[in-house]
């Protein structure tokens, strides 16, 4: 495993007015944030999706066995497609076999931000649940639970949110990408991040599987770890950011774009249970270019690019030995090679899922288990931040 740590300035909240100073001034005085972008390029170099970049101080919790322990989150928005499965769940599969405590949530709290048809949203936290399972999550390995089920992810926002200022929130990237799509945005997704802190720092997480995108968010919950700690006394360890090195997946039909589950275009997104026929209809109209032969060039030939990533992702081979594969062959002979691949490793997958659909007792009863397990560890944690802030 790859880690790669960069130190953060301590950081003694004082008051909100001395935090947003406090802010500002380590957006001036760290030149590491202005190089994120030069770190993430180094790490597309590594094509291993068992490799992970470590940002942020990682204090060991002493309190669990092997003083590590994972946490993440997904919502349950429908099936995941081909982006999210080598993005983020078969990153997933491979933490559950390297650290001794992982939690995997399905955050339906966090879906409510947008509109919800209750029953729709019922059936995707199962679908997701299947999907989780059908990927490779162990539910003996890992916990598998529904965040809504565990109160205390609500109560602990709460508090948390009466240690964060407005400025600090209305910064952060969720806000700003989804207010001004609607012009407008709902307390929820506003405070978004604070509920996403909670989820992290009530389990006391110390590594935290995220996408670039999501950095800023962990940086606010390490932040109100430093927060809470300053007024109320040591009880949150800092959790490391831990972004995985696989490449992402683009739109099939817009190379310039991440696959995506909302994109109109049908043809632009691989799901998990689309069928081999569906697989190769999809390949086969992805979007190239006028030159023949398959190389890897991200920048002038984004299409092919994209298929040669996730030829050498499904394949679980490098870049250099995808297009080794492809010498000779021109892209049409090429994205049957990359359709063979796809399909071979999503066939069982799709299967598994198509046969726990079938069993909603075995997966409701796997959440059930999973929200205990869960609640188990939450509770007395709550139960010393209530002590704590006066509340008993």
């Amino acid at each position: 495993m790859f880690f790669y740590q960069i130190a953060e300035t301590r950081l003694p909240p004082l008051s909100f007015q001395s935090h947003r100073i406090m802010t500002t001034q380590r957006k001036m005085a760290l030149p590491v944030r202005t190089n994120l972008r030069h770190v993430f390029r180094f790490i597309e170099k590594f094509n291993s999706p068992k490799r992970f970049l470590c940002l942020g101080a990682c204090p060991e919790n002493k309190e669990h066995a092997g003083g590590r322990r994972i946490f993440s989150g997904i919502q349950p928005t429908g099936v995941p497609h081909l982006g999210n499965y080598l993005g983020a769940l078969e990153n997933w599969v491979a933490l559950q076999n390297q650290y001794p405590s992982v939690l995997y949530s399905i955050v339906d709290l966090h879906s409510i931000t947008q509109p919800q048809d209750p029953t729709q949203l019922r059936s995707n936290i199962l679908d997701m649940a299947a999907s989780l399972l059908a990927c490779g999550i162990d539910p003996e390995r890992a916990i598998l639970f529904q965040q809504s089920k565990v109160s205390e992810h609500a109560e602990l926002s709460w508090i948390l949110g009466c240690l964060t200022s407005m400025p600090r929130l209305r910064h952060l990237p969720q806000w700003k990408m989804k207010s001004k799509q609607k012009n407008e945005g709902s307390v929820g997704l506003y405070t978004y991040p604070v509920l996403q802190a909670a989820d992290i720092l009530l389990y006391k997480s110390t590594h935290v599987p995220v996408g670039e995108d999501q950095v800023q968010h962990l940086e606010l919950a390490q932040d109100l770890a430093r927060i809470f700690n300053h007024h109320y006394g040591d009880l949150f360890p800092g959790p490391c950011a831990l972004l995985s090195s696989t490449r992402k997946v683009k739109s099939l039909r817009d190379p310039s774009a991440k696959m995506s589950k909302s994109d109109p275009q049908t043809m632009a997104t691989i799901t998990i249970t689309d069928s081999p026929d569906d697989i190769a209809l999809k390949v086969r109209r992805a979007v190239t270019d006028f030159t023949s032969e398959v190389t890897f060039d991200p920048e002038t030939r984004p299409g092919v690019s994209n298929l040669v990533t996730i030829h050498a992702a499904m394949a679980m081979i490098s870049v250099e030995e995808a297009v080794s594969q492809a010498r000779g062959l021109d892209t049409g002979a090429y994205k049957k090679l990359v359709t063979e691949a796809v399909i071979q490793r999503l066939t069982p997958i799709r299967e598994e899922i198509e046969r726990l659909r079938s069993d909603r007792a075995h997966l409701e009863r796997v959440l059930a288990q999973g929200n205990s397990r869960a609640r188990e560890l939450a509770s007395p944690v709550l139960r010393e931040v209530r002590q704590r802030v006066g509340f008993c």
